[in-house]
């Protein structure tokens, strides 16, 4: 039944969702709109990167596993004074000087290592303070601006609705604090979008280009960037069953659009088994490579298969490294320690419970008698909320009118949100959504280029259209001037805070 709906089938252009005026401009025209929402991207996520002075939330175990990468090849216990002594380090310090706060020990750790290569990256260049294992995640969150618009605008064939998208994931709050927090979710939700991103190049490609059986370079890539998002955070994983599953569909949809008799047997064997033989394998070795520091060095449970079995060579690396996993994924399952910002996933679409980073009141200073200093990971009401609207919007529009690109969207969202509904005893944060907020612009995105109207309407029609389109980007736009403070850590009067806790559950 799915292989027959939207997700499946490539519509016709009657099918499909109306595209304003203005087309789909090439060349260098159609960078014009993502590299300018890239520019306001970095407006909002780099002043002040480095403020808060402090280790935020779970910078305190990535920032200085990102140090450990790089000064041993593998995660490190620290001191107890670590954190302190960190902060206290001089500008300009080098890394050398940071390998004081480790013990002799290697550190037991549940996520696999790439998100942290990427915040080391950012200490490498410049240096063990907060902007140096902040920046590299911040650039990754521009770039996935950049490349949202890119996205959306080959989806749709309008340059306008890239550029809206763009611009929509530029000011949106959970991106913008995601982008500035050296946590391993802004990396993974990048490389899930890059994924995506190149399985739309390669459903174009093979469109382009069919009947020619040719190989397919972007699904390799995609492979590629599922391997290492699977190397961030395990919930990769779920990512490279879904978007497998849809580009195959894909592929069925243009077998059943093209008349072709016995599709699905076709499909099944000529796209399926490949795609499985491609995709799996590819993205495994990346996942593999990921824990090279690992591998090369003296990393916990490294010796486990020699010491419990006299395992030698790679033999003994991989048993390790498989026992590793097991007690990983012990943790990850058993994890119920109740935190006082762990929020249910059925909530986090609507912003019920967002988490708190990291708030200070004392000893601060502003033109009023109290003051609070907070960084809260918590989405633009506007845009999330229209979101959640246009999310139902599209989920008509792939089973009513089958509509390719509304059907990719769910799939994309779903990944990122469905397989934490089956853990409710897990000690979860809303922030994990941020892997799922671009397929929320996309739909949101998508559901406002229906109300802008196709160039065949009437001029009074595209003129409402446009008219309601411009204010509600206008109020998204107001919301995050409203709300910037307290996702940038500026440091503003209680009053002014409290104005800012729009709900009881935010506080």
């Amino acid at each position: 039944m799915l292989a027959r709906v939207s997700l499946t089938t490539a519509a016709e252009p009657t099918q499909t969702a109306p595209v304003p005026s203005g087309g789909l401009a090439g060349g260098w025209r159609g960078w014009v709109g993502p590299v300018l929402m890239g520019v306001i991207a970095a407006l909002l996520r780099l002043p002040g990167l480095g403020r808060p002075h402090a280790l935020v939330f779970d910078e305190t175990y990535y920032a200085k596993d990102g140090l450990a990468l790089l000064l041993f090849g593998h995660e490190m216990d620290a001191k107890k004074s670590a954190n302190e002594t960190l902060l206290a380090l001089p500008p300009g310090s080098d890394l050398e000087s940071a390998e004081v706060i480790f013990k002799d020990s290697p550190a037991y750790v549940v996520h696999p290592p790439f998100g942290k290569w990427v915040i080391a990256a950012g200490e490498k260049v410049f240096g063990p303070d907060p902007f140096g294992w902040r920046i590299a995640v911040a650039i990754l969150g521009i770039l996935s601006v950049v490349m949202l618009a890119r996205i959306v605008r080959r989806m749709t064939g309008s340059n306008l609705l890239g550029t809206i998208a763009g611009f929509l994931l530029a000011i949106d709050g959970m991106a913008i604090v995601l982008s500035r927090t050296a946590l391993l979710d802004g990396v993974l939700a990048f490389l899930v979008l890059a994924a995506f991103g190149a399985l739309v190049l390669d459903r174009d490609r093979t469109r382009r280009m069919w009947p020619e059986r040719s190989l397919r370079p972007w699904r390799w890539a995609a492979a590629v960037a599922l391997g290492l998002a699977c190397g961030v955070k395990w919930s990769g994983l779920w990512f490279v069953v879904a978007f497998g599953l849809l580009t195959v569909f894909w592929d069925l949809g243009m077998r059943r659009q093209r008349g072709e008799a016995d599709a699905f047997l076709r499909t099944l064997l000529r796209d399926a088994l490949p795609a499985a033989l491609v995709i799996l394998p590819i993205a495994f070795l990346t996942y593999l490579a990921t824990w090279y520091g690992w591998f090369t060095s003296n990393g916990y449970y490294r010796t486990w298969a020699a010491d419990n079995g006299g395992y030698t060579g790679a033999e003994a690396a991989l048993r390790s490294l498989a026992h590793y996993h097991a007690e990983a994924y012990k943790f990850h399952t058993g994890l119920t320690t109740e935190h006082s910002y762990q929020a249910n996933a059925w909530g986090w679409p609507v912003l019920a419970r967002p988490t708190s980073f990291f708030y200070e009141s004392e000893g601060l200073q502003c033109d009023a008698e109290a003051c609070s200093q907070e960084v809260i990971a918590l989405g633009n009401p506007v845009i999330w909320w229209a979101a959640v609207l246009a999310m139902f919007h599209q989920a008509w529009r792939w089973a009513a009118v089958r509509d390719w690109r509304a059907g990719a969207v769910l799939c994309g969202f779903l990944a990122g949100w469905a397989p934490w509904l089956l853990f409710q005893e897990r000690t979860v944060f809303a922030f994990y959504s941020v892997v799922f907020l671009p397929f929320m612009v996309m739909a949101l995105t998508m559901s406002l280029g229906g109300i802008l109207g196709s160039p065949s309407a009437t001029r009074e029609r595209r003129g409402n259209g446009a008219v309601v389109v411009v204010t509600f980007l206008f109020l998204a736009l107001a919301a995050t001037w409203w709300f910037y403070p307290i996702w940038t850590g500026e440091i503003i009067s209680y009053r002014a805070w409290q104005l800012r806790m729009w709900l009881p559950t935010w506080v």
